[in-house]
């Protein structure tokens, strides 16, 4: 599995930001040990925001005997319309999707289906968990535990720079 940080997110901006080096780093430390984990910088070395589809084509060019398997929880696949170019993402790459607490898959479905891929998508059976990125910045800055939210190297990170101290905005 590639593990991908975002390098501009041109969806959501985060307060405080900590940067795209730091969140290569963070991703770096979470995937350290684990051989089926790879960590790639190709959104972060890139000028401009990070979309999806731009990504997929870079390491489509980058790796053409590959198939892509792009991993995204029913949340994400529910807003995949409001991406950009949505349809060159499903050209590009097959859909690999995780349940999400309070997300019916019926809701992701419908939204492949209204962009032409209906039924083209991988089910990735694992526990809903309720954890994300916006709630773990939230937890630091009210000064609760995020350990076993996230990888212990990453808890230490956060917590020597002091990262995600403030109020959270996003």
């Amino acid at each position: 599995m590639l593990l991908i940080p975002a390098g501009e997110p041109p969806h959501k901006r985060i307060d405080p930001e900590p940067g795209p080096d730091v969140r290569l780093e963070m991703t770096r430390l979470a995937a350290e040990g684990n051989e089926r984990l790879a960590v790639s910088d190709v959104e972060v070395r890139r000028e401009g925001p990070s979309y999806t589809f731009r990504t997929l084509e870079i390491l489509s060019e980058e790796r053409p005997d590959d198939q892509f398997f792009f991993l995204m929880g029913a949340d994400a696949a529910k807003g995949l319309e409001s991406w950009r170019e949505p349809r060159r993402v499903l050209e590009l790459a097959r859909i690999a999707m995780a349940g999400r607490p309070g997300i019916a898959l019926e809701e992701a479905e419908a939204a492949l289906e209204r962009l032409g891929h209906p039924g083209e998508y991988e089910l990735i059976h694992m526990p809903e968990l309720g954890v994300s990125s916006t709630a773990i910045r939230r937890r630091v800055a009210e000064g609760r535990p995020i350990r076993y939210l996230v990888t212990e190297p990453v808890r230490r990170l956060i917590a020597e720079r002091g990262l995600y101290k403030e109020a959270v905005h996003v």
